[in-house]
């Protein structure tokens, strides 16, 4: 299949997916969404694939939704929720996929990039690598809220409450976020290793265990307790804040990078 946003490839038996927008740091858009979903589509479907890589393209992994391509003011909640169901089973598609899923993370992956990388089965990231969800910092919301499930609570807030987005590779690895930190300039090969390991078991058996591992947390509460998040999260993004206001207006006049410095100026410190 022709792509616009991503590549899908086939390596012996691992499908690697690629994220292929870098001019915009593999910001994800409804394209991406729905050609993203159709290679993994074809990769479930061919046995002949046992593992799925996902990794980006450029200077980056992935920075999250394209606001540029987001509706201005939607107080539409119907509208709201249906796009953010999409979004969050978009992310979880990764997670809930029959096979096994490893990210190749390097640059960015902030926002839903990040919950996008650790919605893997595994996530290894290059040294060099910064994680974030600095959503709440202008006015969004957190689409998957995955991270309390996989760091707990206390870093889960901490990460989210102060909308760091320059956590590096090796806290994150410290925190439980991804599971390798790869040499600068390694990660892909880091992670193809993995992921030829994991393609030499038995298909089958390989499957069972992660339905058994998503069942545990599935029984404890995760499908619930995103679905309830994606509903506050419909309230954030349908209601207009100053800050998200100031941070749109500032978007669509003079860029997404001035916008960005506006927020930044807003949390600057004295380090």
């Amino acid at each position: 299949m022709a792509y616009e946003t991503i590549t899908f490839e086939k390596d012996g038996p691992i499908g690697v997916l690629t994220l292929n927008s870098p001019k915009k740091l593999n910001a994800i858009n409804n394209t991406l969404i729905g050609e993203v979903n159709a290679a993994l589509d074809v990769a479930e479907s061919d046995d002949d694939v046992r593992v799925v890589v996902l990794t980006g393209a450029g200077r980056a992994f992935c920075v999250g939704y394209d606001i540029s391509s987001m509706p201005e003011g939607d107080q539409d909640f119907g509208r709201l929720q249906k796009a953010l169901e999409v979004d969050l089973d978009f992310i979880m598609r990764f997670w809930r996929f029959p096979k096994p899923t490893v990210a190749a993370v390097h640059g960015y992956a902030l926002a839903a990039g990040c919950e996008l990388a650790v919605a893997c089965d595994i996530t290894v990231a290059d040294e060099k690598t910064f994680f974030g969800e600095p959503e709440l910092r202008f006015g969004a919301g957190i689409v998957a809220m995955i991270l309390p499930w996989l760091i707990g609570p206390k870093q889960a807030k901490e990460m989210i409450m102060t909308g760091n987005d320059r956590i590096p590779a090796q806290r994150a690895y410290e925190m439980g976020l991804i599971n390798q930190v790869a040499p600068e300039g390694e990660y892909l090969k880091v992670a193809m290793k993995l992921a030829r390991g994991m393609a030499a078991i038995d298909p089958l058996p390989m499957r069972l265990q992660k339905m058994a591992i998503n069942r545990a947390f599935e029984i404890m509460g995760l499908n619930e307790a995103l679905k309830t998040a994606s509903d506050l999260d419909v309230l954030i993004e349908g209601i207009e804040t100053p800050d998200s206001k100031t941070f749109a207006e500032i978007a669509n006049k003079d860029g997404l990078k001035a916008a960005l410095k506006w927020r930044d100026s807003r949390f600057a410190t004295d380090d």
